[in-house]
């Protein structure tokens, strides 16, 4: 998934003014297209991600905050979680909340795609010889600035899903059930009046190291095992064509032809493990510390219910302090150990072989057909 190479063209005296001119918006309009499938592509193949793999990310952020939200209610494993989630909810409450990360994959998966080309060509305009292909070490570099790039995008959307996804505890506050718990726009409002702007990035270190180790993984590893397929690829073709027609040449500077669906689905699948499995501590780190309020602000929420009779309304409680992204660390490792911090990381890798799959093979598909 390299970044298209463009042909340098070397100027001349001979060559007249206009032509250069025209040349120079042929360029530009080249470069607004390429972003704009980068956009559009992302968001479509980062919307069918997240259909398919919404449900156990539900039954990840439950499994990774239940110690801390809900001490009465443990889950013993994603089964269960499934299991409980399923009766207490129901099936439409494993996709509760799914408006939010539905922008959110929209947004960080058209941003992966488009940054990545976009560091890809900057590489390739300062350090790297633009007509060679990019070796793995680049494209994995490219991969950390995307994610780097992507994580303040995706922090504040992620806040929003994670306190949606944790359900309230049963001795909940009044007023306030499964069924009318508070929506997204509440809960913006809610982490707006207690928090203000930057409330929204509250977690934003564990998104970070995440996003950056886990996009350089991510592309990394697609490019790896593509490179592999392509290779084999190659052998297979190199023996057939020997036999047949010994005078067949390639060159290095080939365009590389798609790979099979199948081959794209397996080099994304492989992608998807070494996203989530790699830095997965900072991404429980982060949802403990995203849904550490889900309590408090939905008891700030609350519409006030008057006094009892003769009594006193007790004053509200603000929220309690946040606390930092290595202090919840030390927090999970002193309580739970190495266990604690890959709380619900078997789920999240069986649904992200598949989730990556179909984004790599819906993203490559529709570069295919509108190339």
């Amino acid at each position: 998934m390299q970044a298209a190479q463009t042909p340098v063209t070397v100027s001349t005296q001979a060559e007249s003014s206009p032509t250069l001119v025209a040349e120079e918006r042929m360029e530009t309009k080249s470069q607004t297209s390429e972003a704009a499938k980068d956009i559009v592509f992302g968001s479509a193949a980062g919307v069918v991600g997240k259909f398919i793999e919404y449900p156990f990310d539900t039954v990840k952020v439950r499994l990774q905050s239940q110690f801390d939200h809900h001490p009465s209610a443990q889950y013993n494993g994603a089964i269960d979680c499934f299991r409980k989630s399923f009766h207490q909810d129901g099936f439409r409450g494993l996709y509760r909340g799914i408006s939010a990360p539905l922008a959110g994959a929209a947004i960080e998966t058209s941003s992966l795609f488009f940054s990545y080309r976009i560091a890809q060509e900057i590489l390739q305009a300062t350090i790297l010889p633009p007509t060679s292909p990019l070796p793995i070490s680049a494209l994995v570099t490219c991969g950390a600035a995307s994610g780097m790039f992507t994580s303040l995008l995706l922090t504040p959307i992620e806040l929003i899903k994670c306190k949606m996804q944790v359900p309230l505890s049963p001795a909940g506050p009044p007023g306030i059930s499964r069924r009318h718990a508070p929506g997204p726009l509440s809960l913006i409002a809610s982490v707006y009046r207690h928090h203000g702007l930057a409330g929204f990035w509250h977690g934003q270190l564990g998104t970070l190291i995440r996003e950056t180790g886990g996009s350089a993984a991510w592309f990394g590893s697609y490019e790896a095992v593509s490179l592999a397929f392509r290779s084999l690829d190659a052998e297979a073709s190199t023996s057939a064509s020997t036999s047949t027609s010994p005078s067949t040449t390639t060159t290095i500077n080939d365009s590389p032809k798609p790979l099979p669906l199948y081959q794209q689905m397996a080099a994304g699948a492989a992608a998807g493990i070494s996203y989530n499995f790699m830095f997965y501590p900072a991404d429980t780190i982060k949802s403990c510390m995203q849904t550490e309020e889900v309590g408090p602000l939905a008891t700030a929420m609350t519409p006030p219910h008057p006094p009892p009779p003769g009594g006193i309304q007790p004053p509200r409680q603000p929220p309690p302090r946040r606390r930092t992204f290595w202090s919840v660390g030390r927090a999970i490792w002193h309580q739970h150990g190495v266990r604690g911090l890959y709380r619900g990381c078997a789920i999240t890798v069986a649904r992200s072989a598949p989730s990556s799959a179909f984004i790599f093979s819906v993203y490559e598909g529709l570069r295919s057909a509108f190339a």
